[in-house]
């Protein structure tokens, strides 16, 4: 395996990991272990096939287009509106996400020091500093972005392996259900974790990159994305389960979706100061790494929408209207984190599996040969199903 490839996997792998994560044990804590790694396990399944699925869609269309230009070949125009929507969309309710759970731990993170400010000026804080990065341009974005994700990484391995001795195993495998819900409420947490779990693992926007950067190489890009998508699943099941196995899953749910209350419970744990600021900082860099990722890419969407000039006044255009959106809504929802990060799941249902399936549709109706994802028009069927369900669960969260 060459330095490219690893390289690539771990661009699929960096993609998945990051503030998704923490939503993951407030999304799951009330299903029990075992449910959970099901969900998990399901989830990672779908996200790898329409992975696959998009590789022989790009492939067939042409090594070095973007899905803006590979869904116009495909779909016409109108694939294209609906694709354009459905990234704004789903890029704008990331990035809300991302300032609500950053400045929620920024506030907590000055508190010590006797630094007391309100949600708002958190919020904006946390937008000037860390979105002012994304107004410098790519080149260092990507710099930093490097050093963050190896940073956050490294703290990841730490606090698992500190965490995870004091885990009964038996104990949480064996914990199917809590005592926290059951019946309707049961069944409106279940609605409520899988959007949250299939937004963990939406890595799919890189897979046309990964595809020029490989010269279009099918056998690497395959195991490129079958091992950079395993790679998030392994993380997630070990963060649950020192998680989960070490707070209790009721203890998570009381917590009622607060990032600040989880870590610091976390905290709790740690008998060592060293042990406990790693905590602190991987949470941070979690969050830290996905908003630079999410909001580099609605940067240059917005800027490619609008042809902004790349000076200081068109930068600055672009800017404004890339955090002013994101901004106000975190500022007047500011305890929805894993609410709106359901939310996402709906336009990266459309964005990963309904528009990839009418493309693969299309295409091998040209039986144009080459590369083919297995599964055959059963594979497409499952897929399609699997996202109306994702669609339904949050739409009926969002009604309930």
């Amino acid at each position: 395996m060459n330095f490219k490839t690893l390289g690539s996997i771990s661009i699929v792998a960096g993609t998945a990991i990051g503030g998704g994560m923490l939503a993951l044990p407030l999304a799951t804590a009330a299903l029990g272990m075992i449910p959970a790694l099901i969900l998990l396990v399901v989830i990672w399944g779908l996200s790898a096939y329409t992975s696959l699925l998009m590789l022989e869609i790009n492939l067939h269309s042409g090594v070095g287009d973007n899905v803006h230009a590979i869904t116009g070949k495909t779909l016409g125009k109108v694939g294209q509106l609906i694709q354009g929507g459905s990234f704004l969309s789903l890029l704008f309710a990331l990035t809300m996400v991302y300032l609500m759970g950053g400045s929620s731990l920024l506030e907590t993170r000055l508190q010590p020091i006797g630094i007391n400010m309100s949600n708002q000026v958190a919020v904006i804080l946390f937008t000037v500093i860390f979105g002012g990065l994304i107004a410098i341009g790519v080149k260092w974005i990507d710099k930093v972005s490097r050093i963050l994700f190896t940073s956050m990484v490294v703290l990841l391995v730490i606090v698992v392996a500190f965490l995870l001795p004091d885990v009964n195993l038996i104990s949480v495998l064996n914990n199917y259900s809590t005592d926290v819900a059951s019946g309707t409420a049961l069944q409106q947490l279940w609605l409520a974790a899988i959007p949250v779990v299939f937004t963990s693992f939406g890595f799919h926007v890189c897979i046309a990159t990964i595809v020029r950067y490989l010269e279009g190489d099918a056998a690497s890009l395959r195991k490129v994305l079958l091992i950079g998508s395993t790679i998030p699943l392994v993380c997630y099941i070990l963060w649950l389960l020192v998680t989960l196995g070490s707070l209790g899953g009721e203890t998570v749910h009381s917590f009622g979706g607060s990032l600040p209350k989880l870590v610091a419970a976390l905290q709790g744990l740690a008998q060592s100061h060293i042990i406990s600021q790693a905590i602190d900082l991987f949470a941070n860099l979690a969050l830290v790494t996905s908003f630079l990722g999410v909001t580099m890419s609605l940067f240059d969407y917005v800027a490619e929408l609008t042809r902004a000039k790349d000076d200081a006044v068109g930068r600055a255009k672009t800017w404004l209207i890339t955090f002013i959106p994101p901004l106000l809504c975190a500022l007047y929802y500011p305890d929805g984190f894993f609410k709106v990060l359901g939310f996402a799941a709906i336009p990266l249902v459309v964005m990963i599996i309904y528009l990839p399936i009418a493309m693969a549709l299309k295409q091998r109706s040209q039986q144009l040969g080459g590369y083919q994802v297995s599964g055959g028009t059963l594979g497409l069927i499952a897929a399609g199903l699997l996202g109306t369900l994702i669609v339904v669960a949050q739409l009926m969260v969002a009604l309930a």
